[in-house]
C-alpha cells in the first residue's frame, strides 16, 4: 500500500486540537458560556506537564479535571493552558500542553472529542501496519447519565469541580464546594460523562490511511 507522507491523521488531530484551543480561549476571555462546561483527560506524564508532586503521584498516568464552577487563573497560549482548581480543598494550579490531552468532553451538548499522543501514535505506525475500515468520522460515546442536582443556590460560573473519572480513564480528584457554616465532605461525588444516544465523539483513528 502507498504510504502517507502528508501523514492526514497528524494534520486532523492538530486541527481538532485547535477547536479546544479556541474554545478554552474564548471561556478563559469571556467565561463559559450558557451551561457549556468542559472535561479534560490529559497524560500528566507528558512533556511540558506542570502539577504538583501530590497529584503527580495521586495520578501517574492520565487526570481527569472539569471546568465547571471553581476555577481561576484560566490562561491560554498556543501550546496550552493553564487554570486553577481545587483538590481537596487544597488550590492547585496545572499547566497543561495541548498535545497532552488525551479526550475533550462537553456534557451540555453531549460532544466529545479523542486524542492520542503523538509520541503513541509514531510508535504504532513504526511497530505495525494499520487497518484503517474509514468508514465513520463520529462515533457513538458511551457515558453515563448525569446525575440531576439538589436545589440549591445558583452559584456563580468559575467555582472548582474535579471530576471522579471520565469514560474509561483513571478517576480524578472530587470537586471541592464551599458552603457556608459547613464542612465539605472529601468523597463528595462528582458528575461524570454519562452514556446517553446521539452523544457523539470525534476520533483521530477514522482518518488514517492504510500503511
Amino acid at each position: 500500500m502507498p504510504t502517507d507522507v502528508i501523514r492526514y491523521d497528524l494534520q486532523v488531530q492538530d486541527a481538532l486540537r485547535g477547536v479546544v484551543r479556541k474554545v478554552l480561549a474564548d471561556a478563559a476571555r469571556d467565561g463559559l458560556p450558557g451551561e457549556h462546561h468542559f472535561y479534560i483527560t490529559f497524560h500528566t506524564h507528558a512533556p511540558g506537564v506542570k502539577l504538583s508532586s501530590r497529584l503527580r503521584e495521586q495520578y501517574p498516568d492520565e487526570m481527569t479535571i472539569i471546568l465547571q464552577y471553581q476555577f481561576w487563573d484560566l490562561r491560554v497560549d498556543d501550546q496550552g493552558f493553564e487554570v486553577g482548581l481545587h483538590f481537596k480543598n487544597i488550590p492547585e494550579k496545572l499547566h497543561i500542553p495541548f498535545e497532552a490531552i488525551t479526550a475533550f468532553y462537553d456534557p451540555s451538548v453531549q460532544f466529545g472529542l479523542k486524542f492520542e499522543a503523538l509520541s503513541d501514535l509514531e510508535d504504532e505506525l513504526e511497530s505495525e501496519d494499520e487497518e484503517d475500515d474509514g468508514e465513520a468520522i463520529v462515533d457513538s460515546i458511551a457515558n453515563r447519565p448525569r446525575p440531576v442536582p439538589e436545589a440549591e443556590k445558583p452559584r456563580p460560573r468559575g467555582a472548582g469541580s474535579e471530576p471522579d473519572m471520565f469514560p474509561g480513564k483513571a478517576a480524578p480528584a472530587e470537586p471541592a464546594k464551599a458552603k457556608a457554616g459547613k464542612a465539605k465532605a472529601d468523597d463528595d461525588k462528582a458528575a461524570e460523562p454519562a452514556a446517553s444516544e446521539g452523544s457523539k465523539v470525534v476520533s483521530i483513528d477514522a482518518f488514517r490511511k492504510k500503511t
